[in-house]
């Protein structure tokens, strides 16, 4: 791909705005917190999530974007759970999506997974939060003044979702209360 550098550039950016936001909302801790299998099952799924997301781009732009983020915080409980049953589970996307379809996989997520009541105030929070981290996505992806339906379109909102479900997994983990702490390990001497 001859542009990669300028999409790592734009992930980079997005990615900073987006911690940067969820941060001053008490959602991160001013970085992204993360699993190298969770950034693995990213790269199974995502071709499926693609299948779902980009035909909701015209009409729900939003939606196709923030939905990644709900994914994130679904896996990440998971991870958190019962990895070991969920890690080589080959139809682990459609288990988000099968209950209620690609439009309520928000509801879904929140529900089954978080455990936030659709009527309670942190479900109310929880939505505000991914629907402006998506219209923030979305905005990002318009200034970039990209035609669309071209192959660098498609290669923007796939970095854009990627980064999406990165969100929703450190916020889902922040949760959980997983934290990244500096540890200092003494290097032993040798006699």
């Amino acid at each position: 791909m001859e542009n990669s550098a300028y999409f790592d550039k734009y992930e980079e950016r997005l990615t900073e705005v987006l911690v940067q936001y969820c941060t001053g909302l008490g959602m991160m801790n001013g970085q992204l917190l993360t699993a190298e299998e969770l950034d693995e099952k990213w790269n199974e799924i995502a071709p499926e999530y693609m299948v779902n997301a980009v035909p909701q781009i015209q009409e729900y732009p939003t939606v196709s974007v923030a939905w990644a983020g709900y994914l994130g915080m679904g896996i990440a409980v998971l991870w958190d759970k019962e990895w070991d049953k969920y890690r080589n589970d080959v139809d682990l996307y459609n288990s988000f999506v099968t209950p209620r379809g690609f439009d309520c996989m928000d509801e879904y997520i929140a529900e089954e997974l978080l455990g936030v009541d659709i009527e309670s105030k942190e479900f109310t929070e929880i939505e505000g939060l991914m629907r402006n981290c998506g219209m923030t996505a979305v905005a990002m992806i318009r200034k970039e003044n990209i035609e669309p339906q071209s192959p660098d379109a498609f290669y923007v909102f796939a970095r854009t979702v990627k980064v999406m479900f990165k969100v929703g997994v450190s916020i889902a983990l922040k949760r959980l209360g997983y934290k990244y702490e500096k540890v200092t390990i003494a290097n032993p001497t040798h006699n």
